[in-house]
């Protein structure tokens, strides 16, 4: 049978999630982004009842102090890593739907060459050898956040990225989504055009669309006239309307800025587990709206809003450093 990766909302088994390792990367917010990560191990973990956290860190110094600022039963994987991002980093599981699992590994060139830390280059290959599942290695380049899936086969990616030079020269929309297809059971790709102003990965779409349901994709919509990212969202919604996609808004949280730079704040970078829904959010007027208009996706599980500003001065938020192990 077609191995498919699952919707997110499928039931996990565990979920990795990068722990910040190097002060360089996250300047004024070293400890802040950990005290952020800690807290969404934690959320996720939702005292037993979610999902097996496993909270990937650098060194057993790091494990020591990870320790204290997680809730008692998030397990500490020590595995040398550059940077925290695992959905691009980490292995990327699929089932046949018949008792099978697999993980697939795909090849990693620091975001098209821009950031290139030592370990994150073979952490998929090393996560993936701590479980003992038959692993594929697909020597191409791709990244977990590029795209999502609402596990019908169904994806969303954008083409800033997928189709960035920096990342695979060679291959053209066709040959992409023949990889997928193979890789990940790929039966239908909707294709948006940019992401976020100023993402540091070439507009991932886990933070600009992502499914809430088959079928049923959810994107931000501009609430204020200074939003930056206004006319990708209208491009990405007459796109995803005309491939006949359902839309549900999610309102922005507007404008958000560090130094006077716009940066790639979203609601969108949500991560979706087995007890709860845990959003980033930022302060803003609209946190609570977006809160609320996940809560009908997600019947049984708590939508929990997060701090995420710490975190994303690194590049990224609760979406970009997790990996899911779905259950058979």
């Amino acid at each position: 049978m077609t191995f498919r990766m699952p919707a997110e909302w499928a039931p996990h088994d565990w979920t990795w999630i990068g722990f910040p390792a190097n002060p360089a990367e996250w300047p004024g917010a070293f400890d802040a982004a950990r005290e952020q990560i800690a807290a969404f191990a934690s959320a996720l973990h939702a005292g037993g009842r979610g999902e097996q956290v496993r909270l990937v860190v650098d060194n057993e110094m790091d494990a020591s102090i990870a320790r204290e600022m997680v809730a008692p039963g998030v397990h500490i994987v020590v595995q040398h890593l550059g940077d925290i991002w695992l959905r691009d980093t980490a292995p990327i599981a699929v089932l046949n739907g018949a008792g099978g699992r697999a993980l697939v590994d795909f090849g990693f060139n620091g975001w098209g060459g821009k950031y290139r830390m030592p370990g994150d280059e073979d952490i998929g290959a090393r996560l993936a050898a701590t479980t003992g599942l038959l692993t594929q290695t697909q020597h191409w380049v791709f990244e977990g956040g590029a795209i999502d899936t609402d596990g019908t086969g169904l994806f969303v990616t954008t083409e800033q990225c997928l189709l960035n030079p920096n990342r695979n020269p060679n291959l053209d929309r066709g040959k992409i989504e023949t990889l997928l297809a193979g890789s990940l059971g790929l039966s239908d790709m909707l294709w948006l055009g940019d992401g976020l102003m100023n993402d540091h990965t070439d507009g991932h779409v886990d933070n600009l669309a992502r499914f809430v349901a088959p079928g049923t994709l959810a994107l931000p919509i501009a609430t204020t006239d200074d939003d930056p990212n206004a006319a990708i969202y209208a491009g990405a919604r007459a796109r995803a309307k005309a491939h006949g996609v359902e839309v549900v808004d999610i309102p922005s949280p507007g404008r958000v800025e560090v130094d006077g730079e716009a940066i790639p704040a979203s609601y969108m970078n949500f991560y979706v587990g087995n007890a709860a829904v845990i959003v980033p959010v930022y302060g803003r007027p609209n946190d609570q709206a977006a809160l609320d208009a996940f809560r009908p996706f997600f019947p049984g599980r708590d939508i929990v809003g997060l701090r995420s500003d710490a975190i994303l001065s690194g590049g990224g938020s609760f979406h970009c450093c997790s990996q899911q192990m779905p259950s058979l």
